[in-house]
């Protein structure tokens, strides 16, 4: 059996085919803002992604015509509970449209796989799409009434990385309790309970560190100021696309930005270390959501493979919990290995309901 794994992110298009346990190959194609600003919309880059899926295929002797079970990542639906879940059409219509009101790029796994799927046959699923809710309720309040902050982050890694860590104590995950960093081209930082993502920034919202691609928190007056000379539009887009350093500099490379930063740059390095700095105080923000018994504190993403990076975080938040690096990310094995359950019959599949997991306070 062949089982695809698509991962679109906000800087690349990562692939994996596996034959039934076996990894046949991986490949990630590093995408920078310039070419991925070029396409108005985030639904316009599903032909230049698909295209790319395919000729990775082609380029190893097959055919998308192979593949027996399409697996992408997924978000922007309504909210959904965090397992295995079979991708139909109305999780596919409400995936295209952003019913849950955020536009990122991983919402492309579940269009392709549902597109792939649909032309070629075979079956399809997702699992933790970035918009699976499991926050405590104080974490959804904000100074607005009715004005409420949404789940949004990397739940597929950070909960793989997560129950990772947890087996080496000795433990399960349902048991521990963890602040998991996700760092690359964008930034989450999560406080996990027992088992449960409790708070977590608005990776794509406008909330956390900024980071290659994202414009992080922004004090509302000066954000104010900003829209009236520019528009709300670009502003939109600068939350998951074009904020960060490629507002900045004009791309999302972090090595050439870290590279410049080396060379002595001073823009380079003031932004660099203010990336970091704000990533450090996301994670001392988590620690009070756990009340400071923290079992560790997990570093994972692309960014992590930066030494100072890591150890600058080491530093400031070493006292909180151990440090552990889980450099790159788990998010292709994780998703074939919970949907393999779902193909053998181990576990049964999610269905999608349409509808929020979180239905508003009862006051």
């Amino acid at each position: 059996m062949l089982l695809l794994v698509i991962n679109p992110g906000s800087t690349s298009t990562k692939v994996s085919l596996y034959k039934d346990d076996e990894e046949i190959f991986e490949e990630s194609v590093f995408h920078d803002a310039p070419v991925l600003l070029s396409f108005k919309t985030v639904n316009d880059q599903i032909p230049f992604r698909k295209q790319l899926i395919i000729d990775m295929l082609k380029k190893r002797g097959y055919e998308p015509g192979d593949v027996d079970v399409f697996i992408g990542r997924g978000g922007s639906a309504c909210t959904q509970k965090s397992g295995v879940t079979v991708i139909d059409r109305l999780l596919y219509e409400h995936t295209r449209d952003a019913v849950g009101g955020s536009d990122h790029p991983a919402k492309l796994g579940v269009m392709l796989a549902y597109e792939l799927c649909s032309e070629y046959g075979g079956s399809m699923y997702t699992m933790d799409p970035t918009n699976v809710d499991e926050l405590c309720d104080l974490a959804r309040l904000t100074g607005i009434d009715g004005v409420y902050r949404n789940a949004q982050s990397h739940v597929l890694n950070q909960k793989g990385v997560a129950r990772i860590h947890a087996k080496k104590l000795g433990k399960t995950y349902e048991e521990c309790r963890f602040i998991v960093a996700h760092i690359d081209g964008g930034v989450t930082v999560g406080a996990h309970e027992n088992g449960l993502l409790i708070d977590c920034n608005v990776g794509s919202g406008g909330d956390g560190p900024y980071t290659p691609t994202r414009l992080g928190s922004v004090p509302v007056l000066p954000l104010l100021d900003y829209i009236e000379k520019n528009s709300v539009e670009k502003v939109r887009v600068m939350c998951s696309r074009a904020g960060g350093f490629v507002d900045h500099f004009g791309t999302a490379d972090s090595d050439r930005i870290h590279a410049m930063a080396e060379a002595g740059d001073k823009k380079a390095r003031l932004v660099w270390d203010g990336m970091i700095y704000q990533i450090c105080k996301e994670i001392g923000a988590m620690s009070a959501v756990l009340s400071g018994r923290v079992d560790g504190i997990l570093l994972t993403g692309g960014l992590c493979r930066f030494e100072d990076l890591v150890a600058s975080i080491e530093e400031r938040c070493g006292w909180i919990a151990p440090v552990t690096v889980y450099q790159g990310e788990v998010e292709q094995q994780t998703l074939h290995d919970e949907v393999m359950k779902v193909v053998r019959g181990e576990k049964k599949a999610l269905v999608y309901s349409g509808k929020n997991v979180w239905q508003g306070f009862d006051l």
